[in-house]
């Protein structure tokens, strides 16, 4: 089985609860995002990733997505060519896409710099994760 370990930054939303947060690559490109167990599927946000991917990749996607904090958001779908977590490169990895701006709103006026989105439960659960919190790492294999 091969595996990879990355670090988790774990910061605290002033009593709002603790959010890990941890570097990935897409297509090339360095990005941060939040690791959220809670998030049935890999989203990030509709605006940043447009400057990483052409907009003709997205595929609307006819249900509308809850969660996030908002009530109900009109959802995209996109694939990415190259989603890279630690020494793990996954190819064709699809993504759903909405407008996360009021996360990045939220974690701007506290001071926390932004994010392209979530990592969620398909990507955690395809590569068998292990949450380390008190190392703060994330552990995938495959």
């Amino acid at each position: 089985m091969i595996s990879t370990t990355v670090a988790l930054n774990i910061f605290s939303l002033e009593g709002d609860g603790f959010h890990p947060k941890l570097e990935i690559g897409v297509n090339g490109q360095c990005e941060m995002a939040i690791l959220d167990t809670g998030a049935s599927k890999t989203a990030f946000d509709r605006e940043l990733l447009a400057q990483l991917l052409p907009q003709e990749g997205f595929e609307e996607v006819e249900r509308l997505s809850t969660g996030l904090g908002t009530n109900s958001m009109q959802c995209y779908k996109a694939t990415i060519a190259e989603l890279r977590v630690g020494d793990f490169i996954i190819r064709d990895f699809e993504v759903a896409v909405l407008d996360l701006s009021h996360i990045n709103q939220a974690y701007k006026s506290l001071g926390f710099g932004q994010v392209l989105g979530v990592i969620g439960s398909d990507l955690l659960q395809e590569y068998k994760a292990l949450i380390d919190y008190e190392s703060r790492t994330l552990t995938l294999r495959k």
